[in-house]
């Protein structure tokens, strides 16, 4: 086991639960945390820093989710009272079922969709699919989105060519996951940093020196600034507050709901380190600077090229380039995951990717700022 220097983690080590009800508890075990003591040559050593942080983790909380029956509402899930402490995001996704459930690409031979996502997203690339949504190119920020989860899918269902191109089995012999594309490392010389396996503690099916695109969906509708923002699945944040009083939703879904979307390949190295990889993409240097914007849909395995998302159009803001990033801000950003009202269990793993969407189903307002 290789215990990372330098590593400054709020939730450190988590035990896998013995039941469903535990999965969102992140607290430690006082062997997780002997553990450290030992790998960290504090015995005799008071003053020297363990390169990890401790804090409260009980059992109860203030706002724990777990009530997430939304008793009193109707099919409609109105008379929801936001003063009783319950999950009322929990289930939202049921308001868009069936009418937004997948449904065939093509009727006669004719497309039977509107655009799909993801696309390749290379500098000048633009699809063929004529639309007239137009994506949100400010911050979500000052678009008034909030995020509302995060997932990530195993490879990238984005191309960008030079950068996340590289292509290899669609399905790993020891997973039943569907692989999309792989960063494009040629001519860099890899150490042992891309293969010396981690010891996950929170995330599960991850492994070191692979790709992973990362989604943040973020929507008005969410319940931002609560403790109930962030939702699994996603739908019941970004649906949360649709057709309530107080939802933000302005008629159009690709200025109301937005992905944004970056790619890491994963080392052992704590240099990558980032503490808040939950909240959204990373925006410094050369992270989060050369974005491709355009609408499209949801995405994921359920979805490929003759089976389409009818959760469009939506905004999307894809990073082209690929980064490094270390494996202990994964497992920091599932720790955080675990400490969220809503039980975000059902994503602290990676997810399928679809394969890339054809050029005729791909939004023709591909665009860089």
């Amino acid at each position: 086991m290789k215990i990372a220097s330098g590593l400054l983690i709020l939730l450190p080590f988590y035990v896998t639960p013995t039941s469903a009800a535990d999965t969102a508890v992140a607290a430690s075990t006082c062997g997780s945390m002997k553990r450290i003591f030992k790998a960290q040559s504090c015995c005799n050593a008071p003053t020297q820093s363990s390169a990890f942080q401790i804090v409260p983790m009980p059992a109860t909380r203030l706002y724990s989710g777990t009530d997430a029956s939304r008793p009193g509402t109707n099919a409609n899930f109105s008379g929801v009272n936001k003063l009783e402490k319950k999950n009322y995001c929990a289930s939202t996704k049921l308001k868009t079922v069936p009418d937004y459930d997948n449904k065939d690409c093509m009727k006669n031979d004719v497309m039977d969709a509107l655009e799909q996502s993801g696309t390749d997203v290379t500098k000048n690339y633009k699809g063929e699919f004529n639309t007239t949504a137009v994506p949100i190119t400010t911050s979500y920020l000052v678009a008034g989105l909030c995020p509302v989860n995060v997932h990530w899918h195993l490879g990238t269902e984005h191309k960008s060519v030079g950068q996340y191109d590289k292509t290899q089995a669609r399905r790993l012999a020891t997973t039943t996951v569907d692989k999309g594309y792989e960063c494009n490392w040629d001519g860099v010389t890899k150490d042992a940093t891309y293969s010396n396996e981690y010891d996950w503690q929170h995330c599960t099916n991850m492994k070191v020196g692979e790709t992973y695109e990362v989604h943040w969906p973020h929507s008005k509708m969410g319940a931002c600034g609560t403790p109930y923002q962030f939702q699994s699945p996603f739908y019941d944040g970004v649906f949360c507050l649709h057709g309530d009083a107080d939802s933000r939703f302005d008629g159009k879904t690709e200025s109301s709901i937005g992905v944004q979307a970056q790619v890491f390949t994963v080392v052992n190295d704590e240099s990558y380190y980032y503490p808040d990889l939950m909240r959204g993409m990373i925006v410094d240097g050369d992270f989060g600077t050369d974005i491709a914007y355009y609408t499209g849909s949801t995405t994921g395995s359920s979805r490929s090229n003759t089976i389409c998302s009818v959760y469009s159009p939506i905004t999307w803001q894809v990073d082209r380039l690929c980064h490094l990033i270390s494996a202990s801000s994964f497992d920091k950003m599932c720790a955080d995951m675990k400490s969220q009202s809503d039980d975000m269990s059902s994503d602290l793993h990676p997810h399928g990717s679809r394969p890339l969407v054809l050029d005729s189903m791909a939004a023709n307002n591909h665009q860089r700022v």
